[in-house]
């Protein structure tokens, strides 16, 4: 018996499900009753692909691909509830994962979600998935879902005590379903009475299979993607279906039955969206009316007692419903619109105004001497002193005093400022005047476009990585990388480069191809890891002091990186259970990428409901896990670890000069070099051992093949070709050269790899 059967239904609308056959029968993809292998060459359950084609088109297609998969032909018109009972019925699996012919699956996704359903107790009835989302001119757009699944945890949940998983995107697509649990429910699984073609349908199963499971359990990791059609190529709405939104949410009602909890929760997200569908639906003036009667109808009938309408405009916004009153909602609205309209002017009116006269002073500073004593840094988009720019200002200060360092730094971070920092914020009067005057201009990403580089100044780019993943315009074929850039006004920056840093011959090749222009390659090392060659054992214990690590125990620093298809920071690993496994001798350091707001929870919010280090400590196992995502520097992180783990992160390069062990925790590989792009395959050519589940993970760091003579292989070679300028003197060679202008035949040359002592890991530096 397969652990999945994964059955994709439907017309082969625009050609979609030719590209989505194409991936699960891929030999990277777990398909069609063949049993595969894991990572470590044990046996993986099995997966079927059984397509309920319908259509001529969809059947032809499939019947490509056979034996593959099970072709299933159904006439042109059936419904996806039919298309998905009629594949069912062939399913031999344990569990079913129900595709949208039109959809896809990442790379990899099938056999993480398999290999994670054999390890469910029979009591879950759903296993809910996180997506990116596609529309004809975008690809691996990040949902929104991330956050909640990492709140609900990897433990087995009741839905009434887990209601926010109601606000997960209703697709069923995101939804595996124990077989046993579709056979008894499948009848209550689907609206009945609704009108062909119904665009509702979907999102009804999807939210009735959590009503009606036992328990739920939630995988934090895309392995569905939600392919939007555009609406030109959909057929029109109909009165009929419209009516049918008002239909579903009290027939959903209805089998939330007597559970408070779930029942509030569901009646706001009914009351939001039949608000959001009569605002934004584009409804005419007779539709809308009957529509806004509807859910007014549904809203007061399904009201819970004691129910308080939200604070403010949403309040009236409900009030307005509840009471049925079309024409004052419609009024509301259009005041709502004009005063919107009024205060955007008035700001756009302020802010031009603010921009004009920034512009004028910036101006007036151009027209002034360039001072060749005046030196500006800026470090990952102005959050202080940090990475390259931060060591190479340490050695300026030493070599060449005479030079004054002024810091662009964002208003909140100014009081995180090292006593005595003299920085500028962006915006104001000193800042134009500083960028306008300064012979020296550093950063490691980049200034903004407003910028003019003066000829008589010098700009250095130092970078803050080693480019593992597709950088610059090579991002330009991965649209989720490359969302939002503007290409053209890039490589107007980097016209702008005088130097650029570079740590290695890798890295020196990726930015000529990366970032293409006449600017100069310093080949010195990166200055941020000098001191992982100058710290000596008094430094790694005091480092280690300071973050209450006791001798002898050992310290693991995860450090994962940045997804552009997730839109927050959504573990990986289940921690707990992770430290439990490694027991009281070992602390977990875990640092969340500083895209996530300085701490371990979700992009731009500081909500502990998103952390995944609340429950931790509400468990009593915040002693063996450390949030050091605040904490810097990161150099110190490293210098206090006996070993790295750490996913695609650039961390990995720089610790590697440590020569202490690292291993890789690829779980989700497939798609993130799908959806990323990269320039080297790192589960071929990692620095250590490769883990693709937990399992594997926790199998590797409880015995010695985390630091066996294996793993010390694959870092030596690591080292060799990614460590090959960094020996403690890279801020020395970068301010002689830029600063003090002297050639390269009078600057330190770069010790062999041999020659070089790093600083002493934690053992030697207790011994």
């Amino acid at each position: 018996m397969p652990e999945l059967s994964v059955i994709v239904h439907g017309p082969n609308t625009q050609d979609h499900l030719t590209g989505l056959l194409d991936s699960l029968c891929s030999p990277d993809s777990l398909t069609a009753r063949t049993t595969c292998t894991t990572f470590d060459g044990n046996p993986s359950p099995d997966i079927e692909v059984i397509v309920a084609a319908v259509g001529d088109w969809a059947r032809e297609t499939a019947e490509r691909h056979t034996p593959d998969v099970q072709v299933l032909p159904l006439p042109d018109g059936t419904s996806d509830p039919a298309a998905r009972a009629a594949g069912a019925a062939l399913a031999t699996g344990r569990w079913l994962h129900f595709v949208r012919a039109k959809d896809g699956l990442p790379p990899g996704g099938p056999r993480a979600v398999a290999e994670h359903l054999a390890r469910l107790p029979e009591t879950v009835d759903v296993l809910l998935l996180d997506h990116v989302r596609s529309t004809w001119g975008s690809s691996g757009l990040p949902s929104p879902d991330g956050p909640l699944l990492v709140r609900a945890g990897h433990a087995e949940l009741a839905l009434d005590d887990c209601a926010y998983l109601l606000r997960l995107t209703p697709l069923l697509g995101t939804r595996v379903l124990r077989a046993a649990f579709w056979r008894t429910r499948r009848t209550r699984l689907t609206a009945v009475g609704v009108p062909d073609g119904d665009p509702f349908d979907e999102p009804y199963a999807a939210r009735a299979a959590l009503l009606l499971a036992d328990r739920v359990a939630c995988l934090p990791r895309v392995a569905h993607e939600d392919r939007r059609l555009r609406p030109a190529a959909l057929p029109p709405v109909t009165p009929e279906q419209r009516y049918a939104l008002v239909e579903h949410y009290e027939a959903l009602l209805g089998l939330a039955g007597d559970r408070p909890a779930v029942h509030d929760a569901l009646y706001g997200i009914m009351v939001d969206d039949c608000l959001r569908t009569f605002v934004r639906g584009g409804m005419p003036d007779p539709v809308a009316r009957e529509f806004f009667r509807r859910a007014s109808l549904a809203a007061v009938r399904h009201r819970p007692e004691g129910h308080r309408r939200p604070a403010g405009l949403e309040g009236v916004r409900r009030s307005l419903l509840e009471e049925g009153a079309y024409t004052r909602y419609r009024a509301l609205q259009a005041a709502n619109r004009t005063r919107r309209a009024a205060g955007s002017a008035a700001r756009t009116g302020r802010r031009q105004l603010g921009a004009l006269l920034r512009d004028h002073h910036y101006r007036r500073a151009l027209r002034r001497p360039v001072d060749p004593e005046l030196a500006v840094f800026t470090a990952y988009w102005n959050r202080g002193v940090a990475c390259n720019p931060a060591a190479i200002a340490a050695e300026l200060a030493e070599l060449a005093p005479w030079v004054h360092p002024v810091w662009v730094v964002n208003a909140p971070n100014a009081a995180l400022l090292p006593p005595g920092t003299d920085h500028v914020v962006p915006g104001t009067r000193r800042y134009g005047e500083v960028l306008a005057t300064a012979k020296y201009l550093v950063s490691n990403v980049n200034f903004p476009n407003a910028v003019v580089k003066r000829p008589d100044a010098v700009l250095l780019q130092t970078h803050h990585g080693t480019p593992l993943k597709r950088m610059g315009v090579d991002q330009t074929p991965f649209p989720a990388a490359a969302r939002g850039l503007d290409f053209q006004a890039l490589l107007e920056r980097v016209d702008k480069w005088d130097y650029s840093l570079s740590s290695n011959s890798h890295t020196t090749r990726m930015w000529q191809r990366a970032y293409p222009s006449r600017h100069v390659s310093l080949d010195y090392g990166y200055p941020r890891n000098d001191v992982y060659y100058t710290a000596g054992a008094d430094d790694v214990r005091a480092i280690r002091e300071r973050l209450g690590i006791a001798p002898g125990r050992r310290a693991v620093l995860y450090a994962p990186t940045h997804r552009d298809y997730e839109a927050g920071w959504v573990p990986h690993l289940d921690l707990a259970a992770l430290a439990d496994r490694l027991g009281e001798d070992t602390v977990l350091l875990v640092r969340g990428h500083y895209f996530y707001d300085g701490s371990a929870g979700t992009a731009g919010s500081a909500s502990p409901l998103t952390s995944p280090f609340t429950a931790l400590r509400r468990g009593g196992r915040s002693a063996r896990i450390v949030d050091v995502s605040s904490y810097d520097p990161v150099e110190d992180l490293c210098l206090a670890a006996d070993l790295l783990v750490t996913d695609y992160s650039s961390i990995m390069f720089d610790y590697a000069n440590l020569d202490r062990p690292l291993v890789i925790h690829a779980d989700d590989w497939d798609v993130y070099r799908e959806t990323r792009g990269v320039y080297f395959d790192l589960t071929a050519e990692a620095p250590g051992p490769v883990a693709r589940t937990q399992e594997e993970l926790t199998e590797i760091l409880t015995t010695d093949a985390w630091r066996d003579a294996s793993a010390a292989k694959a870092r030596a070679v690591f080292r060799r070709r990614f460590c090959e300028y960094d020996d403690g003197r890279a801020a020395e060679r970068v301010v002689r050269r830029v600063f003090l202008g002297q050639g390269e035949e009078s600057l330190p040359p770069v010790l062999p790899l041999e020659e070089r002592t790093p600083a002493p890991g934690p053992e030697e530096a207790n011994s």
